[in-house]
């Protein structure tokens, strides 16, 4: 697979936010035009519109889990033990490498030290997608 990370933080770099920079990069691989995720994920860039919630880029990634393992059946809800699984993994990585999943806590609003930029984020998440969700491709 190609240097998605990259791609991925370029994107971040062009204006897009974290959530949208992680969900647009594999647009091509979940199926979905870029157009429409890049809209779905709009508010969940900057810590879920305000820094105090899970990081974006993270939240991007577990959008991309929903498109590519969830059935789509809205009569029996029957894949989303395996999308949470996903998204838990990703999860559980990306803390384990920055010991936080909160983006006010990564970019040390509070404390003045930064533990992550938002473009290293972005790349952390888009290698967690690709282990996780793509490992395969």
């Amino acid at each position: 697979m190609e240097n998605r990370a990259e791609i991925a933080a370029e994107k971040r770099r062009h204006g897009y936010n974290c959530a949208q920079a992680v969900a647009c990069t594999y647009c091509d691989l979940a199926g979905i035009d870029e157009a429409a995720m890049f809209k779905m994920t709009e508010g969940l860039g900057l810590g879920l519109g305000g820094m105090e919630g899970t990081c974006g880029a993270l939240t991007g990634a577990c959008v991309l889990a929903g498109m590519v393992n969830s059935t789509g059946n809205l009569e029996k809800c029957d894949s989303k033990a395996g999308t949470f699984r996903h998204s838990k993994e990703m999860s559980k990585l990306f803390l384990e490498r920055n010991n936080t999943l909160v983006c006010k806590e990564l970019k040390g609003v509070e404390t003045g030290k930064m533990i992550r930029s938002c473009e290293d984020c972005v790349k952390d998440a888009a290698e967690f997608v690709e282990k996780v969700l793509f490992a395969d491709k």
